[in-house]
């Protein structure tokens, strides 16, 4: 079979205060063997010599973009969708086929572009396709167990008419804007894809300490309430978190910070047709498990660190 021809895409990345880690992102990228039409980087109001970097290549090579938007008090999930939205805006104008959300953090080869982008040359039905991250420590999420319909916000590539019809990133102050995205994409009717030949590398290193793992497993619960996952699948989902390090204390803290969230009945930046669709996909997944004894992906799916997830 002859390949199809490969889409053109562009790429918009919000950094701030990245300056001992963009650089590795800019040396994968101006490797690439298939360069993106336009790369902007959104400089967040960084103060750390992020800009001068960026500025260094940009000089050097025409398709690489700065873009400053001025430094603000509040740090949330929701900044990033701001910064984002900045940078989108200087490709909106172009003729591209593909739009990418890279993080500033990450590295990978000369071929990752390429691979992810002859998966959607292949398949007119994907809508957002992405591989799995590599933090320091060499850990990556097992694919048998978390759902490979997840793509992680490390690097998000959505196909120009999946983009337009999900409305683009919704700012969620409390995070999970990238699952929401994914979510939504496929309320829509595209379909979402992990593929694991490939990864990329997360350079920032994230806490292990056990305080803040469960610290982290109680805001995932509040998040999952925010984003409506089902009761009862929030149920099992922290009773085989408990098996998990942190052991017993991790399922526990993730189904109090659910259960937290839903007394408190926080506010959900979702709407209930996104919800009533979650859900059903959760109980299909659920009713599969109890069919087949067997466990199901999302139970064990973890949101990536708090500084890759948007």
């Amino acid at each position: 079979m002859i390949p199809m021809p490969l889409p053109s895409y562009v790429v918009v990345t919000p950094a701030r205060n990245e300056s001992e880690f963009v650089e590795l992102a800019l040396k994968s990228m101006i490797c690439q063997t298939a360069l993106p039409l336009k790369w902007v980087i959104v400089s967040d109001g960084s103060t750390d010599g992020t800009d001068s970097i960026v500025e260094r290549y940009a000089a050097e090579y025409s398709w690489i973009e700065l873009v400053h938007i001025p430094e603000r008090s509040e740090r949330d999930f929701a900044a990033k969708v701001t910064a984002f939205n900045a940078g989108f805006e200087r490709v909106r104008g172009l003729d591209y086929d593909i739009v990418a959300c890279m993080d500033a953090d990450i590295s990978f080869d000369k071929d990752y572009f390429v691979y992810l982008l002859q998966k959607l040359a292949d398949d007119s039905a994907l809508g957002v396709v992405g591989t799995p991250f590599q933090e320091l420590n060499k850990q990556v999420y097992d694919y048998r167990f978390v759902s490979i319909e997840h793509v992680s916000g490390a690097c998000q590539l959505f196909r120009r008419e999946c983009f337009d019809a999900i409305g683009g990133y919704v700012p969620i102050k409390g995070g999970s804007v990238d699952h929401v995205a994914v979510l939504t994409a496929r309320m829509k009717g595209w379909k979402t894809r992990t593929f694991t030949d490939k990864i990329c590398v997360h350079h920032r290193e994230v806490g292990t300490a056990q305080a803040s793992a469960i610290h982290a497993k109680f805001k995932y619960g509040m998040k999952d309430y925010a984003i409506g996952n089902a009761p009862v699948w929030e149920l099992f989902r922290s009773v085989y978190q408990m098996g998990k390090p942190p052991v017993l204390a991790g399922g526990l803290a993730l189904g109090v910070g659910y259960l937290w969230a839903w007394l408190r009945n926080i506010e959900r930046p979702v709407s209930p047709e996104l919800t009533a669709f979650h859900r059903k996909e959760q109980m299909q997944r659920l009713k599969r498990l109890l069919l087949k004894d067997k466990v199901p992906s999302d139970l064990c799916l973890h949101d990536p660190p708090a500084n890759t997830s948007n």
